[in-house]
């Protein structure tokens, strides 16, 4: 992936967002709409590791439907961007 994507250098950086782990790991549009549970290209892999708390939070850089939290991350993890500050997020 950090081959692949924009800013290599920066860990962290790497799974920011939707748009930079697709970009790295080459999933474009053509994909839009594949089973991820069926055999193909794409699929859903096994967890290497438990887990942790779920937090859920406002959506980031959107105009509508602003408070709706639709947003779901593993609380404390250190590859979710956002606000510091924001609740779940180290």
């Amino acid at each position: 992936m950090s081959r692949l994507s924009p800013v290599p250098d920066k860990l962290k950086d790497l799974a920011r967002g939707p748009g930079r782990p697709a970009a790295a790991l080459q999933i474009d549009r053509q994909l839009d709409g594949l089973d991820l549970c069926a055999n193909g290209p794409l699929w859903l892999g096994t967890a290497v590791r438990e887990p942790g708390r779920i937090s859920k939070a406002e959506r980031i850089g959107i105009m509508r439907e602003v408070r709706r939290k639709l947003r779901f991350f593993e609380a404390g993890n250190p590859f979710v961007s956002g606000p510091r500050g924001a609740p779940g997020l180290s």
